[in-house]
């Protein structure tokens, strides 16, 4: 193990070896009127934060946009926050959000959201497994009119077979042309704003944009070998990857109109309840004949139906609920932009 922080002497080299070539020299040189957030959610990551940042000052000093840089520390137990505050005697742009204790990647983003103040953000990893300079190329879609741009890993890494099986399944359930949910992004401010993250939904951010009509694209990311630390996958986060896909298109596909489904599919057990009923009656009082059995089977499909029509009406009043605070979360966003745009014209006087 490196204990003095990764070997980057050679990124150029890495991409004449079969990597795309991406970056700053795939960038055009004209200029962007944006201002990017590059938030870095971090963990027991000290042995990378130097090399991070000064590849980052680099990269900022050659892009086409101006640009920050905002470390959230989740929960370290080793010298990163001591790392980045050191860092930020340096570097002006750097801001910092702290967690007290590890609350998991998706909360330490919003957290990172919270104290951005560019109009896209892009979420980087504090590993060095993607390089800074590589940033202007996932940026440049959204400068020419794109809402969220996906990195594609490219390269050799430990978990590609798991990754390709999720993301195939991924591309098939969620019917999005996308190669890669679990790599670096950027997007801009407003995606965020209007879609709510739940515990470890992060790596859905593009299925949720993409279901709120947002424009999707890709851009081809080399992925490094990390040199210092431990990655933080474990085989345990498969089974809650599956469980939290299952509940996202469920989110996207039922909860819109939970009685239509619910209510359709309980409306066919009553009516199938009926008609068993029916022929149990006929069979006992016609043929002279009964099984019991008939009677259970009714009793089983009566209550499914009416259970999954109770099922549609509590979940109707959850979506309406969800709705109204979706709405005024709207409303209240455009209050405080109206209020920042006052601000600004006051300053500008």
């Amino acid at each position: 193990m490196d204990t003095q922080g990764p070997d980057r002497r050679a990124p150029h080299d890495a991409h004449a070896s079969g990597f795309p070539t991406s970056g700053i020299s795939n960038v055009t040189s004209q200029r962007y009127d944006l201002k990017v957030s590059v938030v870095v959610p971090a963990m027991n990551e000290e042995g990378n934060i130097d090399e991070f940042c000064r590849l980052f000052d680099e990269m900022r000093r050659k892009a086409p946009f101006d640009a920050e840089l905002v470390f959230v520390d989740d929960g370290s137990s080793d010298g990163t926050r001591e790392k980045i505050i050191a860092a930020q005697a340096s570097y002006a742009y750097l801001r910092l959000g702290v967690h007290h204790r590890n609350r998991g990647l998706t909360e330490a983003l919003q957290t990172g959201f919270s104290i951005a103040t560019g109009d896209v953000f892009v979420f980087y990893p504090a590993d060095l497994q993607y390089l800074p300079e590589d940033i202007p190329a996932l940026v440049a879609p959204i400068a020419q009119g794109a809402d969220i741009c996906t990195g594609w890993k490219q390269g050799e890494y430990n978990k590609k077979f798991v990754s390709t099986v999720y993301n195939a399944f991924c591309r098939w359930l969620f019917d999005l042309n996308v190669h890669d949910l679990n790599s670096v992004k950027a997007f801009r401010r407003e995606v965020v704003e209007s879609i709510f993250l739940r515990k470890d939904w992060h790596r859905y951010l593009v299925v949720l944009a993409a279901n709120e009509g947002y424009r999707v694209v890709e851009e081809k990311i080399p992925l490094y070998d990390r040199k210092w630390g431990k990655s933080k996958f474990s085989i345990f986060r498969i089974p809650v990857g599956v469980l939290d896909m299952l509940a996202v298109k469920f989110q996207i596909t039922f909860a819109r109109k939970p009685l239509l489904y619910f209510g359709f599919t309980g409306a066919l057990l009553l009516l199938a309840a009926f008609l068993v009923g029916a022929y149990a009656v006929y069979e006992r009082y016609v043929q002279g004949t009964g099984q019991r059995q008939w009677l259970y089977l009714v009793i089983l499909l009566a209550f499914l139906g009416l259970g999954l029509f109770m099922l549609g009406f509590m979940s109707e009043g959850q979506t309406a609920m969800k709705e109204e605070l979706a709405d005024l979360r709207k409303k209240t966003q455009q209050i405080l932009d109206e209020v920042k745009e006052r601000e600004s014209g006051r300053s500008g006087q």
